[in-house]
């Protein structure tokens, strides 16, 4: 292990003989204790019968106990202290330090079984062997604990890669968003669930679906945009490409979490019950659907003051009755001890548990205490039906059987060996591309790429709080950032160079010098001054400004880190109002988890990257070098002025700048804004039909053709615009978009086939329906910026959409 400090090794052993509390690993092998429920013959043991079978015949042997067993999880090491030694640096859920509390008898805990272990990796920094290890030492003690040798689904984080000490890094969902590219999204998925499955894991808590309501909201980094059809193309793909390596993705977050009042984490969803239907739930219901996702995490929130831990109609008549949704609902951390101590709609653990079981929830994560003790009370006191608890049980053990966990053959390991390598190259490879395509060109005035003087032999200013740190490019749920930080002589675990050290190693010739000029958030002006001075001595001036991110305030972006505004954090802007008054040519360079009102400064040119992972640093170089072309599209608007907020591009039209209000809420660049180093022309557009059924298909093609000098890549949107409906109807909404990238001179046919299951809505008797009338399909490169608009008229009767629809877009390129 590569170490700033040697004694950190008898630290990071300390906390491995945490994770495996009887970490001598002479316990009999898994399986021993079936010695008391007869030889391995019984049904449930039999892998030629059915899963459904086996799950009966097992719940037929089991006692109360050993059912609830199933239900519950344990967080071994979630009380370790950092590297500081004092253990006060923050938990990394809400009220962790108040809930996490000490571990319960460990021989007590596993004696009827355990559902979930919960972050093996994503607790204290440990290798991938010593992890993996410690993993299955601790699977054989569960295993042999109870009468049936079960051992526990082990879950970790995996939002921006495996949230493992060393593990590949990647972009946060706001980058994947502003890719456009659900397949390269797809094989950074199977790249993490590799790297999970190679070390004993089978669950993962990711993705976030949430689409972004209130970009003040801290946990905006991690959701993948402000539009429905983008979240849910790209979310789908990323659950597509995890199951696809037989982890079990846990979407995150059902519902409404991201619409929190005020942006606050936690708040009441200030959401109507269309809003969720037409806004929130598609990205779940394609990644259900289409995706194949076997697990779904409830949100925190409360809608309508019911908390959606205790909803059965959300947990169960929409996910289950109408979705056909088949695998397990699990708890967020401590979500449903909240009925209790946060929402106030339960009187005590046993009464939570009652609630949120009934709702559909059937995993208490991450630690055990409603699903324990209190439910078995409930029950045995006859207030909670056996029944519910065997509903819960049943579904966790069909999961596991589909693990292959009953099985006679299972073995936990050890999974992984000396030469497992969490960071390949193919994930940094992944890693770099999808860094590249999502950086977004929001201005430039001719300065980018860099001109020769410039890159040459010119003076080159950098300046700002986010140019030479490393941290600069992560999010909160990247190991370095969520765990960490716990550990300050911590080696970081991978290679991650800051735009500085990137900047120098791409441009070599150049004399670049550098000023911080402030802090992130710190109020102490000192360092402007110089910054200033560096900047109007340089021949041009890059301004790397953003975020830190972190949790629970520790940070300005990153879960519990809500922003009352969107000016940018600390006095940054003062820093930028002084390097633009310097004369110098001004480039701002965003590393945020957010979009920050960028009205008041004029640079002459801006580039956002959100979060762009360990090669971040290198690709912004390469795409201000001009090495490399800017593709991105803003996955979320950026606003001209604080005063817009909240609002993103969709809604209606009295949501948009209108004469009855003095607040113009109109983006200072639009969703599916982004520039390019080359020009595009689109040619030869045309609509298949003027008359299409409700029932039908709508065909639109066009070419698309690189006009410029290099290399690019468009992003060709395709918007729906229904001027006349029954309800009140965004102005506009995305329904389909495709990549194309040309070689300078090429061109290339872009086809769209959409069903018009993709004009539908919940209509006023509250059922998703297809109405007759006249739409507009409007082909564009931003939501703002329209080339084309094809009206189009659905005929026939209103169609009442009942169970799975079209949900996508069919797109051939040629």
């Amino acid at each position: 292990m590569t170490r700033r400090d040697d004694d950190l090794n008898q630290l990071v052993e300390d906390e491995l003989n945490v994770l495996s509390p009887d970490g001598d690993g002479t316990l009999s092998p898994a399986g021993s204790g079936l010695a008391e429920d007869g030889a391995r013959t019984a049904v449930w043991c039999d892998v030629r019968r059915a899963p459904t079978e086996r799950v009966e015949d097992l719940l037929r042997r089991m006692t109360l106990a050993e059912k609830v067993g199933q239900l519950r999880s344990t967080w071994l090491g979630s009380t370790a202290g950092g590297g500081n030694g004092d253990g006060g640096d923050g938990g990394v859920a809400p009220l962790h330090e108040e809930l996490a509390g000490e571990v319960a008898d460990w021989a007590e805990l596993i004696r009827d079984g355990l559902g979930q272990l919960t972050r093996p990796f994503g607790t204290v920094p440990v290798t991938a062997r010593d992890g993996a290890e410690a993993l299955a030492r601790t699977q054989r003690e569960i295993a042999a604990a109870s009468r049936f040798g079960i051992p526990a689904i082990a879950h970790d984080e995996c939002l921006a890669g495996f949230t493992a000490w060393t593990a590949a890094i990647f972009p946060i969902p706001l980058a994947w968003g502003a890719s456009f590219d659900p397949q390269l999204v797809q094989q950074m998925a199977v790249q993490i669930g590799t790297s999970m499955r190679a070390v004993g894991v089978h669950q993962g808590l990711a993705p976030v679906l949430d689409v972004t309501v209130d970009p003040r909201w801290g946990r905006t980094e991690e959701t993948i945009g402000e539009d429905p059809y983008l979240v849910a193309t790209v979310g789908t793909a990323y659950v597509r490409g995890l199951e696809s390596t037989g982890i079990v993705c846990t979407l995150k977050h059902f519902v409404g979490y991201s619409a929190s009042r005020g942006g606050r984490n936690l708040a009441p969803a200030a959401v109507t019950g269309r809003q969720i239907a037409d806004l929130l739930l598609p990205p779940f219901e394609m990644a259900i659907r289409l995706g194949g996702a076997r697990s779904v995490m409830h949100a925190y929130t409360d809608i309508d003051g019911i908390p959606t831990a205790s909803d059965p109609y959300l947990l169960s008549d929409v996910l289950r009755d109408t979705w056909d949704f088949t695998g397990t609902v699990v708890a967020d951390y401590f979500g449903i001890s909240f009925l209790e101590l946060l929402h106030g709609v339960a009187a005590d653990p046993a009464q939570a548990a009652g609630l949120a079981l009934a709702a559909g929830v059937d995993v208490e994560l991450p630690t055990v205490r409603c699903f324990g003790a209190p439910l078995i009370g409930a029950v045995e006191r006859g207030e909670v039906a056996e029944a519910l608890v065997d509903r819960a049980a049943r579904r966790v053990l069909l999961q596991k059987c589909e693990l292959g966990m009953l099985d006679p053959s299972w073995d936990p390991g050890p999974a992984a060996a000396d030469g497992v390598d969490l960071a390949p190259p193919p994930a940094r490879q992944i890693a770099a591309r999808l860094a590249e395509e999502s950086i977004i060109l929001l201005a430039n005035d001719g300065i980018l790429p860099l001109p020769g003087p410039v890159a040459g032999e010119g003076r080159i200013a950098v300046v700002g709080p986010r140019a030479d740190d490393p941290l600069a490019m992560l999010g909160c749920y990247s190991f370095p950032s969520h765990v960490g930080v716990k550990y300050p002589d911590l080696d970081i675990g991978v290679e991650i160079p800051t735009f500085l050290t990137a900047l120098r190693q791409e441009l070599p010739d150049s004399d670049i010098g550098y000023s911080p000029g402030c802090g992130v958030d710190d109020p102490d002006p000192s360092g402007i001054a110089a910054a200033a001075a560096l900047a109007a001595g340089s021949d041009v001036c890059i301004a790397v400004v953003g975020d830190r991110s972190g949790l629970f305030g520790r940070g300005t972006s990153g879960e519990g880190c809500d922003a009352a505004d969107l000016n940018l954090p600390g006095i940054q802007g003062k820093l930028l109002d002084a390097l633009l008054a310097t004369g110098t040519p001004v480039v701002i360079v965003l590393l945020t988890g957010r979009p920050y009102a960028l009205g008041p400064f004029p640079a002459a040119a801006v580039v956002q990257a959100f979060f762009p992972g360990q090669e971040g640093g290198p690709a912004l170089a390469r795409v201000l070098s001009g090495a490399a072309n800017p593709s991105g599209r803003l996955p979320v608007s950026v606003p001209r002025h604080v005063g817009a907020q909240p609002t993103t591009y969709i809604g209606s039209t009295l949501a948009r700048r209108s004469t009855v209000s003095s607040i113009d809420p109109s983006p200072l660049y639009p969703f599916g804004h982004g520039l390019s180093y080359t020009s595009f022309r689109w040619e030869d557009i045309e609509c298949q039909a003027a008359q299409v059924p409700t029932d039908g298909a709508i065909g639109v093609a066009l070419t698309v053709r690189n006009a410029g000098e290099r290399p690019g890549t468009e992003i060709v949107q395709l918007y729906l615009h229904d001027p006349i409906a029954q309800v009140t109807r965004p102005a506009v909404v995305l329904i389909g978009y495709a990549r194309v990238p040309l070689e300078p001179g090429q061109q290339r046919r872009v086809e769209f086939t959409v069903h018009t299951d993709l004009t539908s809505f919940i209509g006023r008797g509250g059922e998703r329906i297809v109405e007759p009338g006249r739409i507009e399909l409007r082909l564009g490169t931003s939501s703002a910026s329209t080339i084309a608009s094809l009206p189009v008229d659905l005929v026939g009767p209103e169609r009442v959409i009942h169970g799975p629809r079209q949900m996508t877009a069919d797109v051939q390129i040629s």
